[in-house]
């Protein structure tokens, strides 16, 4: 009954956004970058911290670097990360720093079209203006990939993209990171990484009946919304203290994959070492660490 109930209010929010939300894509909110030329070594080494390679990489079947991901099956459907190469017809050389960082802020292309939230730019919408030129200035120097992006496959009604301008107005929040001014700068750049770059809740916090994650409950463990993936465990300061982590133990675990009781990270957490967190440098890693052991 309660499936039932689910399904027909998502067939009314689509039927009703579908006609609202038509206005609102000749009047997007253009994202304004003021930064100085971007860093390409800087945006190379963020994009590794970003999941970028991981997620629009195939490599389980040697894919070019950035053309484009392997399905995520998740209960709304499968998606696929987009080819994200300088290339003209399918990745994005036809866009500009300004399209790239409206996709980043606000979650929308250049066309006006809102993304699924599987892309996390609920989290990426808080990285500074000097890394999103940083991310700009890295991406032009990755070989164009002229290889077509393969679309979602998302039964109805989660096909209707449309809609997604309702759940952006209810479940997205658009803003830059606050550092918190009563920490110091080690939990300060853990809290920048964790909670933008490296978007650590969008896998370790529960979501709704929508696929929005329920901020209440943030970093406190899930099952995975990926298919076949199992528990995701929860990395609250509490749970890692008493499963015996410490900050050079979680940061040691980020780098090699070997978690404190001498096993490895397996699955989705695996990708997100090998592709991404074994890249970053010792201070950084510390940092997170730090971070999610003395989080609030």
């Amino acid at each position: 009954m309660k499936r039932i109930a689910f399904y027909s209010f998502t067939l009314m929010v689509v039927a009703a956004t579908a006609w609202a939300s038509l206005p609102l894509f000749g009047n997007i909110n253009r994202a304004k970058i003021n930064a100085n030329d971007g860093n390409v070594n800087r945006g190379a080494y963020l994009a590794r911290a970003s999941g970028c390679i991981a997620c629009h990489t195939n490599f389980e079947l040697g894919g070019p670097v950035l053309a484009g991901g392997p399905p995520l099956k998740t209960p709304f459907g499968t998606f696929y990360a987009p080819n994200l190469t300088p290339d003209k017809e399918f990745g994005i050389g036809n866009w500009n720093l300004e399209n790239f960082a409206t996709a980043l802020r606000h979650g929308t292309s250049p066309e006006g079209k809102p993304y699924y939230p599987a892309f996390p730019y609920d989290f990426y919408t808080k990285l500074s203006d000097q890394d999103i030129a940083d991310l700009w200035a890295a991406f032009q120097t990755v070989p164009p990939v002229n290889q077509i992006s393969t679309p979602h496959e998302l039964s109805f009604p989660f096909s209707v993209r449309e809609s997604l301008n309702l759940w952006q107005n209810l479940f997205f929040k658009e803003g830059r990171f606050t550092p918190d001014e009563t920490k110091d700068e080690e939990f300060n750049r853990g809290k920048y990484l964790v909670e933008s770059a490296a978007h650590c809740a969008a896998c370790h916090s529960p979501r709704n009946l929508f696929g929005a994650l329920d901020k209440d409950k943030s970093f406190t463990g899930t099952e995975s919304m990926l298919e076949g993936e199992g528990s995701i465990p929860s990395i609250t300061p509490d749970a890692l203290k008493s499963a015996e982590w410490s900050q050079s133990d979680l940061s040691y675990a980020l780098k090699s994959g070997v978690k404190v009781d001498g096993d490895v990270f397996g699955g989705s957490m695996g990708e997100v070492v090998r592709d991404g967190t074994a890249y970053l440098q010792k201070q950084d890693l510390d940092a997170i660490a730090f971070y999610l052991l003395n989080r609030k």
